[in-house]
């Protein structure tokens, strides 16, 4: 069916009750508001959202926007972050899930760009198909970007020249404000640019020993840790880097197989629907038992 818009949001309800006659594919991004270097505060929302709209294109999907307010993590020590509880972010977001299931959405999909997002989109996947039954999925977009860097760039390269590669980041995130009609909203600077290590370097080892933030607690000690920004010094250079950016997007999309993904969401769901019947113990056999018998 033709559609306005692929966000959901944005659609009216009668639209949104025709897509779910033929389709039941949702992309939910899930992003932060932090200090940033020299982009703006939402910009690992706004890349998320991004990449869920090229998404959503690509499968038939449409995207639920607007939730920008999770855990941040070490940059709780910039003013303009806003802090999230993980206990919190997991409720909230299981709770969206649980809504959007009841209105027809069987085919989830939960991305963030955020590295710590894991720790809150995760546990709510697993503990969503204990409850339900229903397989839900959560794409580390950190993980697909550098896993398409490896295919884009060799190794020798991105060692040999990583402020070339770290230009491609910060292009994609440029991109991302391009696709979404907000280009104009990163501001033209050059002062957020360091090649100084991190206050919190000598803590690596620790860091290390689990994976994206999650073996122990910690902020910055300098505002300059998270994230050093290439230069955009003109409108000109920030074009030429967006357009760049929209191009490593929909390569990262086009790697994915986006359709095959929500082809697979449906497979596993038949397949664990057979599960549960032949192993009426599990968690989500025993909570579907328990609703039909109130």
């Amino acid at each position: 069916m033709e559609l306005r818009s692929r966000f959901l949001p944005k659609l009216l309800n009668s639209e949104v009750e025709a897509y779910l006659e033929n389709n039941d594919i949702i992309i939910v991004p899930v992003g932060t508001v932090e200090m940033h270097g020299g982009l703006p505060l939402d910009c690992e929302t706004v890349i998320s959202e991004a990449v869920a709209l090229k998404m959503a294109e690509a499968c038939d999907g449409l995207v639920l926007s607007g939730l920008p307010y999770f855990y941040a993590g070490a940059t709780a020590s910039g003013r303009g972050t806003t802090q999230v509880s993980i206990r919190q972010g997991i409720d909230y977001l299981g709770a969206i899930a649980r809504s959007l299931l009841r209105q027809g959405f069987k085919r989830q999909i939960y991305i963030s760009l955020h590295g710590p997002a894991h720790m809150t989109c995760s546990p709510m996947v697993r503990d969503f198909f204990d409850e339900t039954g229903v397989p839900i999925l959560y794409m580390d977009m950190t993980m697909q970007m550098f896993g398409a860097a490896r295919d884009l760039f060799s190794a020798e390269d991105m060692q040999k020249n990583p402020l070339g590669f770290m230009e491609k980041l910060d292009g994609m995130f440029l991109g991302a404000y391009d696709i979404l009609g907000r280009l104009e909203d990163v501001p033209l600077t050059t002062e957020f640019f360091s090649m100084q290590p991190q206050t919190v370097a000598p803590f690596n080892r620790i860091f290390n020993l689990a994976y994206q933030s999650g073996s122990v607690g910690y902020c910055f000690g300098a505002h300059g840790d998270h994230a050093s920004t290439t230069p955009v010094p003109t409108a000109e250079r920030r074009q030429e880097l967006a357009q760049e950016g929209r191009r490593l997007i929909d390569e990262l999309v086009k790697r994915m197989d986006v359709p095959a993904v929500v082809e697979s969401l449906a497979q596993l769901r038949a397949f664990e629907e057979d599960v549960m019947e032949r192993f009426p113990w599990m968690p989500a056999a025993c909570h579907r038992k328990d609703s039909e018998n109130k």
